[in-house]
């Protein structure tokens, strides 16, 4: 199914599920006639921030995520999720802002009956995915010419697109095809065009290249001339061993072997700017009064310096002093040594500060510095590079990017000591999926999910 049209169904769940949220409200007021002169005020601060905190949340959470949407048992799950940290958001602003003028029995009964609806929306979006898949004047018929590797592949990935796709068959010659398939075999190569018509197909996709038979340029033509669309699937897999990209330079494409968005200048400034601006809010509204009194507890406890700086690996294994605050009594081991959980090199201090992440604020002046990113690959220590680079074939790659504060593994519970290669491995498959899928409001989830697990706590946060 094409983006832009995945982007409009995701919208109207969105404006459907915003829809049950205030007919649930509505319907309560209209039952409980909770709104009066003296609360009213409140009520509607209330309702305008469960619509601004729904969507945030469900951002937050990636629930209209167009690769879950037409999966309904995960996109219902994805849904429980969101409402249950909706549910929890809300109680604390109930909580913390002590609003006594609102009905609990209103307040509860709007919350659990949108829980209720937003099932009921879930069910209907089944109903019209199934809907759409048995009117086949919704969708379209899709013929492969070709029965190979690459063709059964296409299939599959066609096959997820079941909401507006069919697929009619193959067309191949009879002595290719030496095993029973999926689809049928509807025709020879040559005769593709006219079992197109057959059967009413709107593509055609060759997964066999004209250099391989004559007949596809005249079958291309002839595709033109029926108003078929006629699409070629290069298989480049005898000379690239592995997912790949294709870009142009003017005509000549280009082969990369992943996409890097930050390898564009504009989108490289765009973090920067980001960068600079949540550092300086940090410094001025945290660091600010946060140095002062840890400097003081610091000193107090051991003797040393208040920052401890260390010797990372950043990007393109260029080296930078990463600060933090000391959180251990002055050892030879620091930088040769992880930290690991009951280490006796930590002072009482310092083991609070390392569970709730304090010691790594000061490097937010790093960010400020152009050493570091707020969200990126976790930096290492040069031994610690230098180790893992021969451990893992991949590992480097992760160093095109800037280090950061927090980044995507570590939000996904890859942080810490890394004890087994397991570990190393999946935490560096979580900073290249970054790298290749990064966009501006990943980084802001990243955050609000940093914060999150800051609270809440992480059992390898030691």
């Amino acid at each position: 199914m094409n983006k832009p049209f995945l982007q409009l169904i995701s919208v109207g769940v969105l404006l459907l599920d915003l829809t049950m949220l205030n007919s649930s409200m509505a319907l309560c007021e209209l039952f409980f006639h909770a709104i009066n002169e003296r609360s009213g005020m409140a009520y509607w601060i209330f309702w305008i921030g469960l619509n601004i905190s729904w969507i945030i949340v469900t951002w937050i959470v990636n629930v209209y995520d167009t690769k879950n949407i037409l999966h309904f048992e995960a996109f219902a799950r994805r849904t429980m999720h969101a409402w249950c940290y909706w549910l929890i958001l809300v109680m604390l602003y109930l909580f913390f802002a002590r609003q006594f003028l609102l009905s609990r029995l209103f307040i509860a009964a709007s919350m659990i009956g949108y829980g209720v609806l937003l099932m009921l929306n879930r069910f209907i979006l089944l109903y019209a995915r199934s809907f759409w898949k048995y009117h086949s004047h919704m969708s379209r018929k899709v013929m492969i010419i070709g029965y190979n590797s690459m063709a059964k592949k296409l299939a599959s990935y066609l096959e997820e697109e079941e909401m507006d796709t069919e697929i009619v068959g193959f067309c191949e010659e009879a002595e290719n095809v030496h095993e029973l398939s999926n689809y049928p075999i509807i025709d020879s190569v040559n005769n593709s065009i006219r079992a197109s018509r057959q059967h009413q197909v709107n593509e055609i996709y060759s997964t066999i290249a004209p250099e391989q038979h004559k007949g596809i340029y005249g079958l291309m033509l002839e595709a033109d001339n029926a108003c078929i669309h006629f699409r070629l699937i290069p298989d480049l897999s005898h000379f690239v061993k592995r997912n790949y990209y294709i870009n142009y330079l003017k005509d000549i494409p280009v082969l990369s072997l992943r996409q890097e968005p930050l390898s564009e200048t504009t989108n490289r400034i765009r973090k920067r700017f980001f960068d600079i601006v949540v550092s300086l809010l940090v410094t001025i509204l945290i660091l600010s009064w946060l140095i002062p009194i840890l400097a003081l507890l610091i000193s107090v406890e051991s003797r040393g310096p208040i920052f401890f700086k260390q010797k990372r690996t950043g990007r393109d294994r260029k080296v930078f002093y990463c600060l933090k605050f000391r959180s251990m009594k002055l050892n030879k081991d620091a930088d040769l040594k992880q930290a690991a959980r009951n280490d006796t090199r930590l002072t009482r201090l310092g083991k609070f500060l390392r569970r709730s992440n304090l010691d790594e604020f000061p490097q937010f002046l790093n960010v400020l510095k152009g050493d570091m990113s707020v969200v990126g690959p976790r930096p290492h220590m040069l031994k610690h590079t230098d180790d893992y680079s021969n451990m893992i074939d991949k590992y480097m790659v992760r160093q095109f990017l800037k280090p950061g504060i927090t980044g995507w593994a570590q939000i996904n519970g890859h942080r810490g000591e890394i004890r087994t290669l397991q570990q190393l491995q999946e935490r560096v498959e979580h900073d290249i999926w970054y790298m290749e899928n990064w966009n501006q409001w990943l980084d802001v989830r990243i955050i609000f999910m940093t914060l999150a697990n800051m609270i809440s706590g992480q059992k390898n946060a030691f």
